[in-house]
């Protein structure tokens, strides 16, 4: 299936292909890095270690999601946004306004 192709939903797959789903393995990688990540972090404060150093890691971590993040959001606008926009009507308005909140969510982080 290409991104211009409807998805196909049925009982064995209640939900639309995702955008995602043809970089999966990559984002489910990185999520398992920050999995070890906020582990390390963890440690360091059991371990008490230099706040300077935790903060380092904090922000590593941050990065991390942040890239996750916009990654999710630019397939979501080159599929799911795309694709509902091609179809029009309320379908489109709704796409359009999960994006912006997402936005406005990842911006005010």
């Amino acid at each position: 299936m290409t991104q211009n192709e409807p998805s196909v939903e049925s009982a064995e797959h209640p939900h639309p292909e995702r955008g995602y789903i043809h970089r999966k393995d990559d984002y489910l990688k990185r999520l398992r890095r920050i999995e070890g990540q906020a582990r390390g972090l963890q440690r360091m404060v059991e371990e008490e270690q230099y706040c300077i150093d935790i903060l380092t890691q904090v922000s590593a971590m941050t990065k991390a999601l942040q890239s996750v993040s916009l990654g999710l959001l630019e397939e979501h606008l080159g599929h799911c946004v795309v694709r509902a926009a091609q179809t029009g009507g309320p379908e489109a308005d709704e796409k359009v306004k999960e994006a912006t909140d997402a936005i406005a969510r990842l911006v005010r982080s």
